[in-house]
């Protein structure tokens, strides 16, 4: 066989660097592009006065034994981060209560848990651990969904065993649909934990969230797998990648953006490029183009080569979650002891939607390579509206006043006064797509209802050959391991490809 062929990926997000740099190790010429200033994505971080903050995710799932990260950093020769279990993965907080509902990394004591927090709940659990338990070992053997040609249903076929058609009763199930089955629909407190937790995971509410989606979701936290929280910060996870990517010689362009993708023939052939500290642009020939980009982004870099299907299947789409972000520098003393690393909060389960109404919050510790001596960083976020964020009048005094209730919220637990804060940053919608140039500066993908998750979601194999979709628009979803996973997917189905030709 002679030369690979030549692949542009556009964005360096980590699914957008995890595909590049397998390609590259697969002896593949790669370009990776990306408009910003450093790679990562939503996993990316920027320093203060000393501080290092995780812009967006904070916790990584997949670097066990077997897990995605796991199988992908072997595979590059690379070695797998410094990372701890987080045990709790986090301590959630219901309106009123003091005490938080802790989930633990050990199974047991999480059934006890749950069986002391929701008592008369444990068949519903037992029936997301059955679905988790063969949803796993199926996910494991590397199938691809949605299937978009004869080797895709191939793969989705060959990694099906009669464990799997446990779930298949379920496909269409909501966490909604198994509350009611088990009559825990009135379980108001349940369902308040469930709605915090999926919204984290799905970005929909426990009614609307697709049951295998959930199972895998609120169980993944639980040895042998669990959430981890990596030691320097989550560009760790970018800089081992990049480092694998220029090693076997592929080559990573940032500052610079891809305006479009051309379309000739009916095939995805090249893309313009635009440096932008000079302006200057250029076509970027490509045998493939891999977009790790928002399915809204997709559709807006084909401009009118977008097929008018897919066009209007992404403009009927509810509308992406948005995220406001508050990022605190703060002395040690502002934290209490033993603080969990992750924490969520409900203030106003009835406040107006797109509120402070909630927060998720991460939280350093000593040594973890995020905070001088003596020091710590607090990032707490929660999802609003997008289309609040650009069309408000005052755009500084909403951030402001989003800033100040954050601020008076996360005063209720952590020790937050003018001597104990360093330093004091946000972001919202219009920060994120500043940054990320993703849509509107929407985050975790386009939720998991029944019409968006696995088998009913978008391919990665888009209508136009030789242009492949990775990231948190396609399945399993959002998350590092949720877009390494679909990176994977692509190289497999580029590879193909290229040994049926």
């Amino acid at each position: 066989m002679g030369k690979k062929p030549r692949v542009v990926v556009i964005g360096a997000g980590i699914g957008g660097l995890t595909a590049g740099a397998l390609l590259a190790h697969r002896g593949y010429d790669v370009l990776i592009l990306d408009q910003a200033l450093v790679p990562g994505g939503c996993a990316s971080t920027f320093k203060r006065k000393g501080f290092t903050f995780d812009v967006g995710a904070t916790q990584v799932a997949g670097l066990e034994a077997g897990g995605i990260h796991h199988r992908i950093f072997s595979e590059l020769n690379i070695d797998i981060p410094e990372a701890t279990h987080c045990d709790p993965a986090c301590a959630v907080f219901l309106p009123g209560e003091s005490t938080p509902i802790n989930v633990w990394r050990d199974p047991v004591k999480w059934h006890e848990e749950r069986i002391r927090q929701f008592p008369g709940s444990e068949p519903f659990w037992g029936l997301l651990a059955e679905l988790f338990k063969a949803s796993w070992q199926f996910q494991g053997r590397d199938p691809v969904l949605p299937p978009r040609n004869v080797w895709d249903l191939w793969q989705l076929t060959q990694a099906v065993r009669p464990s799997t058609f446990i779930t298949v009763p379920y496909t269409l199930f909501t966490v909604g649909d198994a509350l009611r089955a088990y009559k825990l629909a009135h379980d108001q407190r349940l369902r308040t934990f469930l709605d915090l937790q999926l919204k984290l995971y799905s970005q929909v509410s426990a009614e609307e969230t697709a049951l295998l989606y959930a199972a895998t979701a609120l169980s993944v936290s639980q040895a042998p797998q669990g959430l981890f929280h990596l030691k320097g910060s989550m560009q760790v996870l970018s800089d081992c990648l990049v480092t694998a990517l220029e090693r076997d010689a592929g080559k990573l362009l940032m500052r610079h953006s891809v305006e479009n993708i051309i379309v000739k023939k009916g095939k995805a052939v090249s893309v313009t490029v635009k440096n932008q500290k000079t302006g200057e642009m250029w076509e970027e020939p490509a045998d493939h183009i891999v977009a790790n980009v928002t399915v809204q982004n997709l559709v807006q870099l084909l401009g009118d080569k977008a097929p008018r299907g897919y066009k209007k299947r992404v403009e009927k789409l509810p509308s992406p979650s948005g995220a406001f972000v508050i990022y605190l520098g703060v002395d040690a003393s502002a934290i209490p002891a033993e603080c969990p690393p992750h924490l969520q909060f409900l203030y106003n389960p009835n406040g107006p939607v797109g509120e402070n109404n909630s927060l998720f919050v991460s939280v350093s510790h000593e040594g973890d390579g995020r905070a001088p001596a003596g020091k710590a960083t607090i990032i707490a976020s929660s999802f609003v509206d997008v289309e609040r964020w650009w069309k408000t009048e005052d755009y500084e005094a909403l951030k402001q006043r989003f800033t100040s209730e954050a601020i008076s919220h996360l005063n209720k637990y952590f020790y937050l006064k003018p001597e104990t804060i360093v330093h004091v940053e946000a972001a919202t919608p219009r920060t994120f797509y500043r940054y990320t140039a993703r849509s509107e500066g929407i985050v975790g993908g386009i939720g998991q209802r029944i019409p968006t998750f696995g088998p009913f979601g978008f391919a990665n194999r888009t209508p136009i050959p030789r242009l492949w979709l990775v990231g948190d628009s396609t399945h399993p979803g959002e998350g590092t391991a949720g877009v390494s996973y679909s990176a994977l997917t692509v190289v497999r189905q580029i590879e193909a490809g290229l040994q049926i030709s």
